[in-house]
């Protein structure tokens, strides 16, 4: 997995880098592709220069997968606890994509069998 990080009027520090990879790769266990295929491109800083309080911290980040994007944002006022809720955020929506990727998978399965018990049944009336 490659991950790439971006600091926006932060500086980047290697604990925050060692923190936002450690989160990053806490979700990797929920995908369902290969490893070389994901990429995830995060973005962690404020909002803006001149505000001291408040919502202030903003962490993004975009998963790339195999013809997936998957996106999450959080807006706090602490940088850790944006960065815990954009993987928060994230986890639910690689839950979401697991669960659509199973349900289409089974309904598309489900459709088979039944044309081949239709087919069975053809053969069954024929004897």
């Amino acid at each position: 997995m490659r991950i790439s990080i971006k600091a926006t009027h932060i500086e980047l520090t290697e604990p925050l880098r060692a923190y936002v990879t450690e989160r990053i790769e806490s979700v990797k266990k929920l995908t369902t592709v290969g490893d070389e295929s994901l990429h995830a491109a995060v973005e962690i800083g404020k909002t803006t220069q001149h505000h001291k309080q408040g919502d202030v911290f903003r962490a993004e980040v975009n998963f790339h997968m195999a013809h997936q994007m998957l996106r999450a944002v959080a807006v706090k006022d602490d940088l850790y606890a944006a960065i815990d809720e954009m993987k928060d955020e994230l986890t639910r929506e690689l839950a979401s994509h697991k669960d659509k990727e199973r349900t289409l998978f089974r309904r598309g399965a489900g459709k088979l069998k039944d044309m081949v018990r239709g087919v069975s049944d053809m053969f069954k009336k024929r004897k």
